[in-house]
């Protein structure tokens, strides 16, 4: 079996972050979603994985290279634009040859994995079988209707009165026969080749099309609330190291990772949090949940349920919690103020905040 991994989509829920990084290279736990897919496509057995960039493709090759530092064989194949899911399945046609595949959207977290599902898919293995999720409002996804043994009848994409609450998550199974079915299919009103479309031709040609509830924790990671989310559920799993240096004068509490090079120095820091590769962190006190990227400075303050990007300056903030700070961006005090703040920074900005 091999992967398709997409990382084309543009972001525009996570601006300003996207406008100056592919959204699949966002930190989870100090390390790029992107990257935790692949390893989740690892986990399946797959070596052999096809990702679908688009014009942030060179960015994303700079991170992943060919794959070999995680165990893969990657190809990279360039979208000219988002011309939809379906679409992606044909310009892999050369790469897939008559193989099946597993295909994961980039942004999409399910850390537990989905190894019993890819178990069963080769186990049966119907002509595609979907990953779906229940939820309280199914507008917003594409809809899977079952009947009673796990088929699939029908699919729907955001529909305005879902009659189902299974919504489809975003990882598939497929075997050759999903060529025949994109072949097949006209574009939506939106002008994209959907991946519903293709799905529910299977259905309507009589393909054994199934389905498999997944439990785990899912988060699709397309917004600052959800990225944040993912990270504490990520950190809540932590195993404390220390790498770096903590000096006498500063605590750890609970499970606290300090990467190689790190210093925390006259410092409080409170667990699940990492602290990256050359960061320093100086009389200050990091609270739960917080990532701190390579090569920050924390200085006199205070930073809880938050994560910084690489190369952050924090200095005079005494309560900032639940912020997502852009690559190199200084935040700073000028006087009093509120009792906390929460930021959304974008990279490279600078922004003062009253103490």
């Amino acid at each position: 079996m091999k992967a398709l991994v997409l990382a084309g989509g543009s972001g525009t829920r996570l601006r300003p972050f996207s406008y100056s990084m592919p959204k699949q290279l966002i930190p989870i736990a100090n390390t790029p979603v992107l990257v935790h897919v692949l390893r989740a496509v690892r986990d399946l057995g797959v070596t052999k994985v096809g990702v679908v960039v688009g014009d942030r493709g060179p960015e994303i090759e700079a991170v992943l290279g060919d794959g070999s530092r995680l165990g893969l064989r990657i190809t990279y194949l360039h979208q000219d634009a988002p011309r939809g899911l379906a679409h992606t399945v044909s310009i892999a046609r050369d790469f897939l040859g008559e193989d099946d595949f597993v295909m994961y959207l980039g942004d999409n977290m399910l850390p537990d994995g989905v190894t019993g599902i890819a178990a069963e898919f080769a186990a049966h293995r119907p002509a595609a079988q979907v990953v779906v999720y229940k939820v309280p409002d199914p507008r917003s996804f594409g809809v899977a209707e079952l009947g009673p043994d796990g088929e699939v009848l029908r699919l729907v994409e955001k529909p305005r009165e879902p009659r189902s609450d299974l919504a489809l998550v975003g990882v598939y199974f497929f075997t050759p026969a999903i060529h025949a079915a994109v072949d097949a299919i006209e574009p939506s009103e939106r002008g994209e080749l959907e991946i519903t479309d293709a799905v529910q031709w299977l259905v309507s040609s009589g393909a054994d099309v199934r389905a498999s509830q997944y439990g785990g924790y899912w988060k699709d990671t397309g917004t600052v609330e959800d990225v944040l989310a993912c990270n504490r559920h990520l950190l809540d799993g932590l195993t404390g190291h220390v790498e770096g240096h903590v000096d006498a004068g500063s605590v750890l509490v609970g499970e606290v990772v300090v990467e190689a090079g790190a210093r925390v120095l006259r410092s409080r820091i409170e667990g699940p949090a990492i602290i990256g590769a050359g960061t320093v962190v100086e009389r200050s006190r990091v609270g739960p949940h917080t990532s701190l990227g390579r090569g920050c400075r924390v200085t006199g303050s205070r930073l809880e349920g938050s994560i910084a990007l690489d190369e952050v300056s924090v200095t005079g903030v005494r309560d900032l919690r639940d912020s997502l700070i852009g690559r190199a961006a200084s935040v700073g005090t000028t006087g009093r103020g509120a009792d906390h703040h929460r930021l959304v920074v974008g990279d490279h900005a600078r922004v003062e905040v009253v103490a």
